[in-house]
């Protein structure tokens, strides 16, 4: 058993497109309309093109704005990517505009530090030891 497909809750689709390809650096994998609004949309790694996919989810259920906002407010991230150096991601993504919550921090022989994505979301990057 692998993983296949996660997502993430966005409020704006194509807001989360752009952010998620033109800052962070994914590739967009699918995106088909689903009724009048929505769309199945997901982005993979340039370096995985057949690996995991990251669905941009609509925010559709009343309850995903609760979940979010809280986790948020608590400073908790929904996801976490792998970097080779948070250092220098934090540094490039800082320049883009990109706003964190945690500078990077040693955790051990992990660093992570936590991003906002712009459509709701704390992210996390880190470092796989």
């Amino acid at each position: 058993m692998k993983i296949h497909l996660t997502s993430v809750f966005v409020d704006d689709q194509a807001k989360a497109l752009r952010f998620y390809t033109e800052i962070l650096g994914f590739e967009k994998k699918h995106d088909v309309p689903v009724g009048e609004k929505d769309r199945w949309l997901t982005v993979v790694s340039p370096d995985e093109p057949g690996g995991t996919e990251l669905l941009l989810e609509p925010v559709g259920h009343p309850v995903v704005t609760t979940y979010r906002d809280t986790l948020v407010k608590d400073g908790i991230p929904l996801a976490q990517f792998a970097v080779d150096d948070v250092k220098a991601e934090y540094e490039r993504l800082r320049g883009l505009g990109v706003l964190f919550t945690q500078e990077p921090m040693e955790m051990g022989p992990v660093t992570t530090a936590v991003f906002d994505d712009t459509c709701g979301n704390l992210i996390q990057i880190a470092t796989q030891p």
